[in-house]
């Protein structure tokens, strides 16, 4: 399965929080919700997550040195 990643600075926010949460969808989706609340104020929403679903990306492979 693809990992997904959630990048706080793909989000709008007033703070520059650089945050990134990488894993399968559901665990970041979760994670990011959570993280939004308790760090950015925002109430954890079915809205909140499906906005989180959106801005998700495939987590690009790591280069091996």
């Amino acid at each position: 399965m693809m990992r997904k990643v959630a990048d706080c600075r793909d989000m709008p926010s007033e703070s520059g929080c650089t945050l990134t949460i990488s894993g399968e969808e559901d665990e970041v989706v979760r994670a990011a919700a959570e993280h939004a609340a308790s760090v950015h104020g925002h109430t954890d929403t079915p809205e909140l997550r499906d906005e989180i679903r959106t801005h998700l990306k495939n987590e690009q492979a790591m280069a091996r040195g």
